[in-house]
C-alpha cells in the first residue's frame, strides 16, 4: 500500500514559520518617538502597508520608505516620495507618528503637504492611555 510521505512537507511548514517570525518584528518600523495617548478606536487594517511619517519633537520628518529609513528628510522631499507611492498606489493610507512634544504647527504644516500631494486622508498614530 503507497502512501505519501509528509516529512517534507512539516520541514517546508517549519522554515516558513521561522522565516515569518524573524521578519514580522521588521514590518513596522519607525523612529523612536513619544506618542501621544488618546482613547480612540483602532483604525480598520488592509493589505497595502501603510506610509508611515515620522516627526519627532524638534521637526525633524523621517519615512518609512526607501533604503534608509533613519535619516532626516526635509518637508519637500517627503512630500516628493509620498507623492510618488500614491501615484502609483493611490488607495496607500498614510499616517503620521508625532511626538507628544511635536509644535502643533509643524504637525499642521505636515498635514498639507501630505493632502497636496494627494493623501485624501491622513492618519494620527496614539498610545492608548495607560490606568
Amino acid at each position: 500500500m503507497s502512501e505519501i510521505n509528509v516529512v517534507p512537507y512539516i520541514d517546508v511548514m517549519l522554515v516558513l514559520l521561522i522565516i515569518f517570525m524573524v521578519t514580522a518584528p521588521l514590518l513596522m518600523q519607525g523612529v523612536q518617538v513619544e506618542l501621544p495617548q488618546a482613547a480612540a478606536e483602532p483604525v480598520a487594517t488592509d493589505e497595502v502597508e501603510p506610509l508611515v511619517v515620522s516627526i519627532k519633537a524638534d521637526g525633524t520628518l523621517y519615512l518609512n520608505v526607501g533604503g534608509d529609513q533613519e535619516q532626516a528628510l526635509t518637508l519637500a522631499a517627503v512630500s516628493e516620495q509620498v507623492g510618488k507611492v500614491l501615484g502609483r498606489r493611490p488607495e496607500t493610507p498614510v499616517l503620521i507618528w508625532g511626538d507628544r512634544r511635536t509644535a502643533y504647527g509643524d504637525v499642521v504644516a505636515l498635514m498639507v503637504a501630505l493632502q497636496g500631494v494627494g493623501a485624501d486622508s491622513v492618519g494620527m498614530v496614539t498610545e492608548s492611555p495607560t490606568r
